[in-house]
C-alpha cells in the first residue's frame, strides 16, 4: 500500500540520472521540429511525456504547424522509432494530405486542385503517386470521428497496447472534443481533458500536441492599436486557458498581425511588412525558454519558415530570438 501512495525521493533521483544519461549517450532525444528557433526554445525539440498546447486565432496557422512537425518528423528523427495518431475532427485526411503534396512539391492547394487557371499534367500526377508510394510508408493513423474525452483515452490505451512504441498524439481542436452527459460545458469538458492527458502522458511513452483556439478578446479594437502590449498573446486568451495551462508543458501563442492590419507590433514596434509573417509566442516552457520568434507562411511550398527578428521603431530591447 506504501508504495502506492507516496515513491521515496531516491526514485526521483535515479530516473533523473538516468535520464541524463540517456541525453549524454544519445540513446533519449527530443523529437527535432523543422525550426531551430522552436527547438532552442524548447529541450531541442518536442520532449517525449510532455503535453505541448498551440494556440491561435482562425487563419494564424495553427493546423499548418502541427502538420509540418508531423510531416517532418520522420526525416527529422531517423534514429527514433514512433508512431503517429492523429484525432482530426476538423480537416478530413483528404485535406491533410493534399497539403503534405503542397509542401512536398513546391505548388499551391488550388494548384494541385487544378484550379488556378491550370489543368494537373499528366506528369505532375505521376509525381504526386510517386510521392505517396513513400509516404504511406509512415506509421501515421487517424481518427476522424469525434469523441468524448473517455472516448479518446480508450482509443489511446488500445492504440499503445497494440503497438508498444513511442507514439505522437495530436489533436487538432480540443474544443471538437465532444461533451459527456455529465459535462455542464466545454470548459468542465476541457478540465477533464487536461487531467486526462496528465494521467496518459505519465504512463505511455508518448507526447502530445494539442492545438486550441483563443478567446475573442483578441480581436478587440483596442488590442488590434499598433505598437501597444495588447497586440501579444498572452496566456489568458487561450480558450479554457485554466484548465490546459496547468497541464501543458510547453504553450505556444500564434499570432498573424496582419489580420488586425497590425504594422508596428508591441510595444516594441516591431516592422511587419509581409502580411504573412507570424509570431511565436512561447508563453510557457517547463524545461526551455519564454520569447517571441518570427516566422512566416511560405504560400508556395504551405511550410512555415523562420525569418529574421524584423527592424523595429524603437530601440527598447526584448528577449527574442
Amino acid at each position: 500500500m506504501t508504495k502506492e501512495l507516496w515513491i521515496p525521493r531516491k526514485d526521483g533521483f535515479k530516473k533523473a540520472l538516468e535520464y541524463m544519461k540517456g541525453r549524454s549517450d544519445g540513446v533519449i532525444k527530443s523529437i527535432q521540429t523543422p525550426w531551430a528557433k522552436f527547438n532552442d526554445a524548447t529541450t531541442n525539440g518536442i520532449e517525449w511525456n510532455t503535453l505541448n498546447v498551440i494556440g491561435g486565432r482562425p487563419g494564424a496557422g495553427k493546423t499548418l504547424i502541427k502538420d509540418q512537425i508531423i510531416r517532418e518528423a520522420f526525416a527529422l528523427n531517423p534514429d527514433t522509432q514512433f508512431r503517429v495518431l492523429e484525432f482530426s475532427f476538423e480537416m478530413i485526411m483528404q485535406t491533410s494530405c493534399l497539403r503534405d503534396f503542397s509542401a512536398s512539391l513546391g505548388k499551391t492547394y488550388k494548384y494541385l486542385c487544378s484550379a488556378e487557371n491550370n489543368k494537373l499534367s499528366n506528369e505532375e500526377l505521376a509525381q504526386c503517386y510517386e510521392l505517396a508510394k513513400q509516404k504511406v510508408h509512415y506509421p501515421i493513423d487517424t481518427v476522424e470521428q469525434p469523441c468524448t474525452v473517455n472516448e479518446m483515452r480508450d482509443i489511446v490505451d488500445k492504440y499503445i497496447n497494440e503497438y508498444q512504441t513511442k507514439t505522437i498524439i495530436t489533436l487538432d481542436h480540443s474544443i471538437l472534443l465532444k461533451k459527456a452527459p455529465y459535462h455542464r460545458d466545454k470548459y468542465e469538458m476541457l478540465y477533464e481533458f487536461g487531467e486526462m492527458l496528465t494521467e496518459i502522458k505519465r504512463v505511455y511513452p508518448i507526447t502530445m500536441i494539442v492545438l486550441s483556439q483563443l478567446n475573442r478578446n483578441v480581436e478587440t479594437i483596442e488590442r488590434a492599436k499598433d505598437g501597444t502590449y495588447g497586440n501579444y498573446i498572452l496566456d489568458s486568451d487561450l480558450y479554457g486557458s485554466d484548465a490546459l495551462l496547468q497541464h501543458a508543458d510547453v504553450v505556444i501563442g500564434i499570432n498573424k498581425p496582419s489580420i488586425r492590419r497590425i504594422k508596428k507590433y508591441g510595444p516594441e514596434k516591431f516592422l511587419i511588412e509581409d502580411p504573412d509573417t507570424l509570431v511565436f509566442h512561447f508563453l510557457k516552457s517547463r524545461n526551455g525558454m519564454t520569447r517571441i520568434s518570427f516566422f512566416k507562411l511560405d504560400r508556395t511550398t504551405m511550410r512555415i519558415v523562420e525569418i529574421p527578428t524584423p527592424a523595429r521603431e524603437t530601440t527598447q530591447k526584448i528577449s527574442v530570438n
